[in-house]
């Protein structure tokens, strides 16, 4: 006999867009700050790696938002995760991530792959008639794909929707129009959104966003009317990778966590808790001193955003050196490497002497510098993940290995290095623990560094 499968049926939305800079994460936060304050439990998810659009459904949704991707994460962690979130939930969000058919795996491709109903946002700002022309092909572009309907963003007027409602060949997928709105825009950086945490006004915009979008179609459906876009989500008991329970048991984990060091993939946290680690949080940033651990993550962020302060920080420079000293374990991530070295020279030309326990300078660029799904060897095993920056660095540190790139897809160049330093580890590479939990349990133990 085969495994016991279980079923949760759940309605489910996967916003979509024909391009980055539609609006998105904005449509996806209003919706879930829409039905959360109306009481019934959202949870959403973001397709593909990305650290910043969930921070703002996090607050919209009040709950824990995961990555979803076939790739790095996996079909069978894919499937258990929206299992898990359908069990009890009134309502499952999913943003997607760039156009509808970018990237391999693509939205589209998570959305055929369970059936999740695509919700098409557009930014109708400058079209008329050629808004129904794309509704139409985001629609049928890929026989077989589940469609909601369409959204039109950035509208001029109430005249300006009617003329793209008309454009519509099918008039039921007309789900509204969000009309131009300052008010609405959730503010940008070179890496993403701005993080909610930085803005004291982020509920207030996700507020206003909602009741923007309660004037619509899809804002004014109720738990009945959007159980039309329920999907059934189907998990065998161990689908999802196993993690090796008591892997980290007794280990203390110090995670900085602060404006300079946020890009921390929820799950990551939850994949170490589920090896046995004990997790604690600290500021480079404010903090004086390390919390006693055993070994330390340095997650990405923005260093360079906050260079002059981590400078100023004398004392954390000492505690980590003293850490690093001791011999324990560092995994430090993008950010977190930068932060390592010796110098940060950021746009405006200014040069930042950091914590220097890494040789090497780390210079700030306007062009992107990576960008792309790999994958990356360390001792325990191989990591999924990704990278996405704006830095290069220099270093006369040896290089211990190099990211290969996703399966289907090409690297620029060579792949993100791997420099190794007494117990550190560090690269521009992402890992998605989950993607080999025994893997990323030997990043934090001191045995798989001697």
């Amino acid at each position: 006999m085969g495994a016991e499968v279980n079923t949760a049926r759940c309605p489910v939305l996967l916003v979509a867009a024909p391009a980055s800079g539609q609006g998105k994460t904005t449509v996806a936060c209003a919706l879930a700050r829409l039905h959360a304050r109306q009481g019934r439990k959202v949870r959403a998810f973001k397709c593909g790696p990305d650290f910043l659009d969930p921070y703002w459904l996090t607050l919209a949704s009040g709950a824990p938002v995961h990555q979803l991707d076939l790739w790095m994460t996996g079909e069978a962690d894919c499937a258990q995760r929206l299992h898990e979130a359908a069990q009890d939930a009134d309502l499952i969000i999913v943003e997607g991530v760039m156009g509808l058919f970018d990237g391999q795996p693509s939205a589209a491709d998570l959305a055929q792959r369970f059936g999740l109903p695509v919700l098409a946002v557009i930014d109708a700002s400058a079209m008329a008639g050629t808004f129904g022309a794309l509704a139409w092909g985001l629609q049928h572009y890929r026989e077989g794909l589940p469609f909601a309907g369409v959204l039109a963003n950035r509208v001029a007027s109430p005249g300006h929707a009617a003329m793209l409602e008309d454009g519509l060949r099918d008039p039921a997928q007309w789900l509204g129009a969000l009309m131009r709105n300052e008010a609405l825009v959730l503010p940008e950086r070179h890496l993403g959104l701005v993080m909610a945490q930085e803005l004291g006004d982020a509920m207030q915009r996700l507020d206003a966003a909602a009741d923007a979008l309660a004037e619509t179609k899809l804002g004014q459906m109720d738990e009945q009317a959007l159980q039309a876009w329920a999907v059934s989500f189907e998990a065998a008991p161990g689908s999802r990778q196993d993690f090796p329970t008591g892997a980290l048991q007794g280990q203390t984990i110090a995670v900085a966590r602060d404006a300079a060091f946020c890009f921390i993939y929820a799950a990551n946290l939850d994949c170490l808790q589920a090896m046995g680690a004990e997790l604690v949080y600290f500021s480079p940033l404010a903090d004086a001193a390390l919390p006693d651990c055993d070994a330390l993550w340095l997650p990405g962020g923005y260093p360079e955003l906050h260079a002059h302060t981590l400078a100023a920080n004398t004392a954390m420079k000492s505690s980590i050196i003293s850490h690093v000293q001791d011999g324990k374990p560092v995994w430090a991530e993008c950010g977190g490497m930068m932060a390592l070295f010796a110098q940060l020279s950021t746009l405006d030309g200014a040069s930042h002497s950091l914590w220097g326990i890494l040789p090497g300078s780390v210079t700030m660029q306007k062009r992107l510098a990576a960008l792309g799904p790999q994958q990356l060897d360390v001792a325990g095993g191989s990591l999924r993940g990704h990278t996405f920056h704006y830095s290069t660095c220099v270093t006369q540190l040896p290089v211990a290995g190099r990211s290969q790139a996703a399966p289907g897809r090409t690297l620029r160049g060579e792949g993100e290095a791997l420099y190794v330093s007494g117990a550190i580890q560090a690269s521009y590479f992402h890992a998605w623990f989950a993607s080999n939990p025994a893997a990323a349990a030997s990043l934090f133990l001191k045995e798989s560094h001697d």
